[in-house]
């Protein structure tokens, strides 16, 4: 884009960008050298290995824990397994399920030739790649065929701790007009190291992500889909401890967006730096190739910190988490960045102040199909406030092309929201969607006006903080509280001990098979 209603200087923009990139470029070279329990666990898992043992631990922990307690987590779970199956002739669950019930050592097997071991493993991998390219078809075939809602995609939530309660939820608000559905994820999951197996019943605030209940949803979306004639997209969380595992479940069930922040854990989950920062790269690979679109979750700085203060944090990790995704070989199209709309309804001119931030993120990730967050720390309960605050988001959302469009409920605030709930904010939507279709090609931004001087000053806010970060490095800045005013320790956090550098042996051939690759055989 050449030019701009905000009249915001791109060489700026492009200097951010570099500043951005000399970031994840520092993340970059540190992750190539360590791996995580949770990437060993998604190798796994693409191995084919999956189920639990006696005592419901998954058998990706099983194997990647009693490797670990051996001594030999360094070497990598695809070097000791392609031994293995070199020897014993079995498959790669057929081994976990002996380790789990104790029958078999596989660190202290005679080590094969390496090459060998590696062919061994071929058969493994080309059936999930496979399994992964089929399902990002029929996605595509969907689309082509049943087509698909217009820009922005109407997001909606379901919550309720069992799968199939949230199955009937789900269809009746595609049936009411939603083009995504996420499922919300049961409270505190991000902070398992371990994804729970099999169909769930029991969750608070939301519904465990396995991937069988990926499974029953996805279909449960096929059906109303084939018969509404739209094609419905799911949404899930791989945030947390457990991200590129939750990736690749959700790449081998057919989801289609996927919660993956690089920053979020770190500053509000406390979860270790350099654990999440490993486990994004892998992740980000994972959905890059499924064809998922990503949100980065930049809206949550926003429920703690001043949205008007503070809109330039935004801007910045929007910006770092380009550059990490496009370190992944993620195209630009998968990245929903995002925002929020969450200044205090009191503020003068506050309508101005965030269609000034929506327009600036638009401009200046062109190609991203921005995420945007509707009111919640100001809803107080009024619904018809509440519900004129969501009009004023939507009227933003559609002036300023936003791509995921998360909408409001006039309930925010009182309870989770009722179907009928759901209905209303469609309905709204919808409605205002319409009748200003085509008012943000119509409409210019006053040279010099609000607007043009809210947008100039938080891109020179959000560079300035760049600045700063690089040239403190990223883990540094993370432990001074640069960013997000929150410190954490570098050493510190949820999950460090999961961390590992990687040894001579070591390889992972997904990342070369899938990173770029856009499920292309």
């Amino acid at each position: 884009m050449n030019t701009s209603k905000l009249g915001i200087d791109f060489e700026k923009v492009a200097y951010g960008k570099r500043l951005a990139k000399k970031i994840s470029d520092e993340v970059e070279n540190f992750a190539k050298d360590y791996s995580t329990v949770t990437c060993e666990r998604t190798i796994c898992r693409l191995l084919g290995i999956d189920g639990v043992d006696e005592n419901d631990v998954p058998l990706p922990n099983v194997v990647v824990d009693f490797v670990k307690e051996k001594g030999r987590l360094n070497d990598g779970i695809m070097y000791i397994m392609g031994n293995a199956v070199a020897q014993l002739k079995k498959t790669p669950n057929e081994i976990a399920e002996q380790i789990a019930q104790g029958k078999l050592d596989i660190t202290t097997l005679p080590s094969v030739d390496e090459k060998q071991a590696r062919e061994s493993l071929q058969p493994y991998i080309d059936a999930s790649l496979k399994r992964i390219i089929d399902r990002r078809r029929k996605r595509e075939n969907y689309i082509e065929t049943i087509g698909e809602g217009e820009k922005p995609y109407l997001y909606i939530i379901v919550a309720t701790g069992n799968i199939y309660e949230v199955v009937i939820q789900a269809q009746a608000g595609a049936r009411q007009g939603a083009d995504i559905i996420a499922v919300i994820r049961t409270t505190g999951q991000s902070l398992l190291d371990y994804v729970p197996y099999g169909a769930t019943t029991e969750g608070f605030g939301g519904t465990f992500a396995t991937q069988e209940n990926f499974r029953i949803m996805r279909k449960a979306l096929d059906e109303v889909g084939e018969e509404v004639g739209r094609y419905i997209r799911l949404c899930n969380y791989c945030s947390g401890l457990c991200m590129p595992e939750i990736a690749v479940m959700g790449a081998l069930e057919g989801l289609d967006v996927m919660l993956n922040d690089a920053l979020y854990g770190i500053l509000f989950r406390d979860i270790n730096m350099k654990r999440t920062l490993i486990d994004q790269f892998f992740s980000r690979i994972i959905n890059g190739f499924a064809g998922i679109i990503i949100n980065t979750g930049e809206d949550n700085y926003l429920t703690t910190a001043d949205a008007f203060d503070e809109a330039h944090t935004v801007l910045a990790s929007d910006f770092i988490n380009e550059q990490l995704a496009f370190a992944a070989g993620m195209p630009e199209e998968q990245m929903g960045l995002g925002h929020a709309f969450e200044m205090d309804p009191q503020l003068k001119n506050g309508f101005l102040y965030e269609l000034a931030q929506a327009q600036l993120i638009r401009e200046i990730f062109p190609k991203a199909p921005i995420k945007y967050m509707p009111p919640t720390k100001f809803m107080t309960g009024n619904i018809f406030r509440g519900q004129i605050q969501d009009a004023l988001f939507n009227e933003i959302g559609i002036m300023t092309h936003q791509g995921l469009q998360l909408l409001g409920m006039m309930t925010e605030a009182i309870h989770t929201p009722f179907m009928s709930d759901r209905y209303v904010s469609i309905e709204n939507a919808r409605y205002i969607f319409n009748n200003m279709h085509d008012l943000g090609d119509d409409i210019e931004f006053k040279k010099d006006g609000i607007m043009q001087t809210r947008a100039k000053k938080v891109l020179d806010d959000a560079v300035n903080l760049l600045e700063r970060m690089q040239s403190e490095g990223l883990f540094s800045a993370l432990e001074k509280g640069i960013f997000g005013d929150v410190k954490r320790p570098r050493d510190g956090g949820k999950g460090l001990q999961g961390v590992f550098e990687k040894s001579e042996h070591y390889y992972n051939p997904f990342i070369d098979l899938m990173k770029g690759k856009g499920g292309k055989e």
